[in-house]
């Protein structure tokens, strides 16, 4: 019997396909006496050098769906692909391996351990990506605007401080794919700017990025616009009007 499949990581061999591939997936909740449907057969594909905003109202299933692509959850049914590896069947040491090495998060909630420094928690998750820190941490920091805070700690920090924190620890790993639920929610709208300029640069540069929103305004940025409603992919395509740069946006 085969052994199961590794989820892509840094060092694999280069995939020519989509980096993320759903196919069919549903995902369903028991609560109290009934089920939830969170996701009902959603098919997508993301690749190299895009930047995806998946788009919908509160509970329409865009965490859910953002789970599901950094392998936090799994399917009731359907497959979820990286880069030519199917995570279904795969060990927890190799799941564990492919959110350490391939995956970046964004949350909404940030995940700052308190009593590190800014400084320390970015260089951890670098530590913790399998590299040593050769100024990373630092400069991510300071490409969010808190070069004058590496030293500070989470409770010194407003939530829109600690938000730029927790995206700089994404942006400092390197990892080639950067998954982002709600990155601008507790931002104002000049960093919020700042923040989808480094989201979109990072794009250019290979990356494939995913960014949970139910801000219509940041969708104009994106190169494709998924919409979710009811748990359903209801649409797929490049903003009306096409792509405006991060700079014309307005909210």
């Amino acid at each position: 019997m085969a052994a199961p499949a590794t989820p892509r990581s840094r060092g694999d061999v280069e995939h020519t396909g989509p980096v993320i591939s759903l196919r069919g997936v549903s995902r369903s909740y028991r609560v109290g006496g009934g089920t939830v449907d969170a996701l009902t057969d959603v098919d997508l594909d993301v690749s190299a050098g895009e930047l995806v905003v998946v788009l919908g109202p509160s509970g329409c299933g865009k965490t859910t769906l953002l789970n599901m692509i950094g392998a936090l959850d799994v399917p009731t049914s359907g497959e979820v692909t990286i880069a030519g590896r199917v995570l279904a069947g795969a060990s927890r040491a190799d799941l564990f391996r492919y959110r350490r090495e391939t995956v970046s998060f964004v949350f909404q909630t940030f995940n700052l351990f308190p009593t590190l420094t800014a400084l320390e928690n970015v260089r951890f998750a670098v530590e913790v990506s399998g590299r040593r820190d050769h100024g990373e941490a630092r400069a991510a920091l300071e490409s969010v605007g808190l070069g004058e805070r590496v030293q500070h700690f989470p409770g010194q920090m407003s939530g829109g401080e600690q938000q730029r924190v927790a995206i700089a620890r994404a942006l400092a790993t390197g990892n080639p794919v950067i998954l982002a639920d709600e990155p601008t929610g507790e931002l104002d709208f000049r960093t919020g700017v700042q923040i989808l300029e480094l989201l979109r640069a990072q794009a250019l540069a290979g990356h494939t990025v995913v960014v949970v929103t139910h801000n219509r305004e940041i969708s104009r940025a994106a190169d494709r616009v998924v919409e979710l409603s009811g748990g359903r992919l209801v649409a797929d395509g490049p903003p009306p009007g096409g792509r405006v740069d991060v700079g014309a946006l307005r909210w």
